[in-house]
């Protein structure tokens, strides 16, 4: 389910079309209409996750910090933690440890980041300033070991890439434990500031297809169109294989420090689930023996997470699916 906080966004990343769209400024609701919003959810008998579709949720961090999650954290206490929350945040959420900490008190369990790149050079291109001048692998663990698990935006195709993006990316993903890896190919919505330097160096070709990962891009890029292909199918294969893919959830899993135990409380409704993975990734799949190491060292080693970890183990066959699905 999805609720709205705020609209604008203070960044102006060079590919992005939310300031041109929404502005610079960020405009926030009241912790009332949260607060209303949210009750309107638990009221129509809602109890799951909810989404805070927000550019980026920590725009405004005094106001979060003094206003709204207090009166969150206030709510999901009084209503025993019905619903578990995740929104987006830039880079910067890693900084702040109060704001974390709140974050992770009110029911947030996951927040998605726009990386991009660990190209300095490429962040420097998009104008991604609050990414740059930072060990952005050590700002990934430090929000995971306050309890927000980090799903990473990923993009290739800059300018100022080099051969070596691919490798780097993808060791990248690696180290950081970043289980959902959105990586995607540069393009250039309407009216961007991309879109508007691409036509002035004729280098623009149509109109988006809207979808980021279908092996196309709208204009002419500086590195070879079948190496940049080719470089990102590498990617995508990589970090989702089965034995990267596992020693990636082991990775994050091992670091990960959820402070809200209920988030992870296996439901009756999630059984059914459970059998299916033991069947379709335990007994019929090929790889199923990562399935069964990630099974028993998850059972023993950390079994409070042993829910998320089947989990996990669903969203990487789900990934494979996907991946095999698109043309090659």
């Amino acid at each position: 389910m999805n609720i709205q906080y705020s609209r604008g966004c203070p960044f102006d990343c060079e590919f992005c079309d939310i300031s041109v769209l929404y502005g610079h400024k960020v405009r926030t609701k009241s912790k009332d209409q949260v607060l209303v919003e949210l009750e309107n959810l638990y009221s129509q008998g809602w109890r799951s996750g909810v989404f805070f579709v927000d550019d980026n949720f920590i725009g405004n961090k005094r106001k979060l910090k003094k206003e709204i999650l207090p009166a969150m954290v206030e709510w999901v206490e009084r209503k025993r933690h019905p619903f578990s929350f995740n929104t987006e945040a830039s880079i910067d959420l890693s900084d702040d440890e109060e704001l974390m900490q709140l974050m992770v008190k009110a029911g947030f369990t996951s927040v998605f980041v726009g990386i991009e790149t660990p190209n300095e050079e490429s962040l420097t291109e998009c104008n991604k300033v609050q990414n740059k001048n930072r060990d952005l692998v050590a700002c990934v663990k430090k929000i995971q070991k306050f309890g927000l698990q980090v799903q990473g935006g990923f993009i290739v195709g800059f300018d100022s890439d080099p051969p070596s993006i691919f490798e780097r990316m993808s060791a990248f993903i690696q180290e950081s434990g970043i289980i959902t890896a959105m990586v995607g190919l540069l393009n250039a919505p309407r009216d961007t500031r991309l879109y508007q330097r691409l036509v002035k160096e004729g280098r623009l070709l149509k109109d988006i297809s809207g979808d980021n990962t279908d092996f196309t891009i709208n204009f002419i890029p500086k590195m070879d169109y079948e190496i940049l292909i080719k470089g990102y199918k590498r990617i995508i294969s990589r970090i989702y294989s089965p034995k990267p893919y596992y020693e990636r959830v082991k990775r994050f899993l091992s670091e990960y420090k959820p402070l809200q135990k209920k988030a992870f409380r296996f439901h009756f409704g999630h059984l059914g689930a459970f059998f299916k993975s033991i069947l379709l990734l335990g007994i019929k799949d090929e790889d199923r023996t990562y399935y069964w190491k990630l099974f028993f060292w998850s059972l023993f080693r950390c079994p409070r997470l042993f829910p998320l970890a089947i989990a996990f183990a669903i969203h990487g066959f789900h990934f494979r699916k996907i991946l095999y699905k698109k043309p090659h």
